[in-house]
């Protein structure tokens, strides 16, 4: 029996970095909008379900062809509440699948391959999740520091022997272009990387996380020069 494939899309009502972005048009349509048409697209996901605090966004969801059923309780939506806690919550309030797929609105870049890619990682097995990274443009072993209680600076993460970063080992940065688990797991654990995680390299025009006004607007350019081929 093929396994019951879920997608969630977890959007707040509230938003310091940039009010109202989960439903500000993206090139003619809502922000969540675009992590819908990827879950469709995807062509392994049966149902796509939008978990907010909010009925504005709750009625956009609908109006984009996503379940929102349920509103989420306004103690898991605050700023400093894990997304992990919204995640459970969400698995409280449908019926019974098998895989988890997380498919935030802020990369509205991703394209419908891409999650499938990480369904299918996760499928072939070996791993408790997947998540989505890209390559890094700044080593932190040889871009970032650290400063002291006096101003002075030191190497963040020092890597003892090795001077240049052609001979570091290669770094990448998480991306929120998808991610992949068991309900199970959601429900045993507190976080990902307390299991065996596996990383679907995706390229970086696909990988814009979108949190301020200037993500925005390159999310913009880079949709718009997709569309003009």
């Amino acid at each position: 029996m093929s396994p019951r494939i879920f997608g969630f899309i977890f959007a707040r009502g509230g938003s310091k970095g940039l009010p109202g972005k989960n439903i500000r048009p993206l090139c003619g349509l809502p922000l969540l909008g675009h992590a819908v048409r990827a879950a469709e697209d995807s062509g392994v996901i049966q149902r796509i379900f939008v978990s907010t605090d909010d009925p504005a966004i709750a009625e956009t969801a609908r109006a984009c062809g996503a379940e929102a059923p349920f509103l989420r309780p306004a103690e898991l939506a605050r700023d400093d509440t894990p997304e992990w806690l919204a995640w459970q919550h969400a698995l409280d309030q449908v019926e019974d699948f098998d895989v988890f797929v997380s498919i935030p609105a802020t990369a509205p870049l991703r394209i419908g391959a891409d999650v499938r890619a990480c369904v299918e990682a996760y499928l072939a097995g070996g791993c408790d999740a997947v998540i989505t990274v890209r390559q890094a443009e700044r080593h932190p072993s040889f871009n970032m520091v650290r400063l002291d209680d006096n101003g002075l600076a030191s190497v963040l993460l020092p890597l003892p022997g090795i001077a240049r970063r052609q001979d570091a080992p290669e770094v990448f940065d998480m991306t929120t272009v998808a991610y992949v688990t068991s309900p199970r797991f959601i429900r045993e654990h507190s976080g990902l990387f307390q299991g065996r995680v596996r990383a679907v390299e995706i390229p970086a025009e696909r990988a814009v996380d979108i949190d301020t006004e200037l993500d925005f607007a390159f999310a913009e350019f880079l949709m718009q020069r997709r569309s003009k081929g």
